[in-house]
């Protein structure tokens, strides 16, 4: 059954109502609500609490009322809050508050992921171990979870990259089949933790041919989808590295995904949140927040679920779900609720998280999602002045903002 405290409004969880302490300097003596029971000083500085849930607007207000923000931390913070901390780089107090530009990515990062240890001429052949159903009685489409031992060879991979695939058979010029790219959905550690398994998030493609008016399916995600346990399977990869991790326990993972493109998210979560994969990894103990936007058809479609809001119950500080179910659910304007209606509600929040140079900002599935989600965000943006594509052209050569879509 959908568990609507994991998919409506922040305001409703623990996310929503945990609390942050403003400093600030330099505020007029209006009123304005939220921030008129703190004492204003016209020297020092002076703190107040907000709760999560009007951060954005706080924001706005002090920016209103002439004051600069100094910094804004989660109360109790020295006792092991992990939510997002902002702090504002504003030279001086003024009526439109200072956004600093995100700065440019170390380039060398990353330098030691492996990349093409198995190239098409030459595939590893590793074996399926199972293919288990995702999708829900009563879901739309077909989606699988296919596991893969990768015993005998030397593949290995991080969180956030893809492998390919190499279908059997011949197409219809008689060549073997061209490979196809499928993002990794479990940690470098494989699902059985013992460094020699993969794991793929597939749906069967089906279409209508536009000329024929006759139904055609995939030929290597009807392949896999298919894939008897057993089954010889060959594998390229892993190739990308543009949908991978910060090194950096500390920093805000905002993950925005339209169904299978869960895969990576389903890796990054496992790598911060699962008990056995936090064991295998004693470097890496995320510390941060963590905030998913899944966009889906129905409740059954809803991939993983058992998995994320466990995860979601378990760290309530550290991991925010929030679905957007388009054929359940209804967006402001009454019509169905995609993604882009879900950022859109929560985009002043979000641009908040965003200025904070600790975040990084990941999208994977539907291409079509993007222009709604830059909409969403640009709004907010313009509220404080700043122009969202020039802010986001600095993300991208910051490294903090990553696109995988299809």
């Amino acid at each position: 059954m959908y568990n609507p405290s994991v998919a409506g409004s922040g305001e409703t969880t623990s996310s929503g109502s945990r609390m942050y302490v403003f400093e600030v300097i330099g505020l007029g003596q209006g009123a304005d609500a939220g921030v008129t029971k703190a004492t204003v000083r016209q020297s020092g500085s002076t703190c107040f609490q907000i709760p999560y849930s009007r951060m954005s607007q706080t924001v706005q207000r002090i920016s209103r009322m002439g004051g600069k923000i100094l910094s804004i931390r989660p109360l109790g913070e020295a006792g092991g809050s992990a939510a997002p901390a902002v702090q504002s780089n504003s030279a001086e107090p003024s009526k439109s508050m200072s956004i600093p530009m995100p700065q440019a990515a170390d380039k060398k990062k990353h330098a030691d992921v492996p990349v093409n240890t198995y190239r098409p001429k030459d595939p590893f052949v590793g074996k399926c171990i199972s293919n288990e159903p995702l999708v829900g009685e009563g879901g739309i489409g077909m989606v699988q979870h296919v596991k893969m031992d990768l015993s005998g060879g030397d593949l290995r991979y991080v969180e956030g990259q893809s492998i390919g695939i190499i279908a059997e058979g011949e197409d219809d010029k008689g060549k073997p089949h061209k490979i196809r790219l499928y993002s990794i959905a479990s940690t470098g550690h494989g699902d059985d933790l013992d460094d020699k398994t993969v794991s793929l998030c597939v749906r069967q493609l089906e279409y209508e041919d536009p000329e024929t008016k006759q139904l055609v399916k995939g030929v290597c995600s009807t392949y896999l989808c298919n894939l008897q346990p057993g089954a010889d399977i060959k594998i390229t990869g892993p190739v990308g590295k543009e949908m991978l991790l910060p090194e950096e326990e500390d920093s805000n993972i905002v993950m925005l995904g339209t169904g299978t493109g869960i895969a990576p998210f389903r890796a990054y979560l496992w790598r911060m949140f699962k008990d056995e994969e936090r064991a295998k990894n004693p470097d890496y103990q995320f510390k941060g927040f963590a905030w998913l936007f899944f966009g889906i058809p129905t409740s059954p479609n809803i991939l993983y679920k058992e998995e994320l809001e466990e995860m979601q119950q378990r760290y309530p500080d550290n991991f925010r779900l929030t679905y957007a179910i388009s054929r359940e659910q209804k967006n402001a304007e009454g019509g169905r609720m995609y993604i882009q209606h879900r950022v859109a509600e929560y985009a002043d929040e979000l641009w908040t998280l965003i200025q904070n140079e600790k975040t990084h900002v990941y999208i994977c599935g539907l291409r079509g999602m993007e222009g709604g989600i830059d909409e969403a965000i640009a709004a907010a943006a313009a509220k404080e002045g700043v122009e969202w594509s020039e802010y986001q052209r600095a993300l991208k050569k910051a490294g903090r903002w990553h696109v995988e879509t299809y």
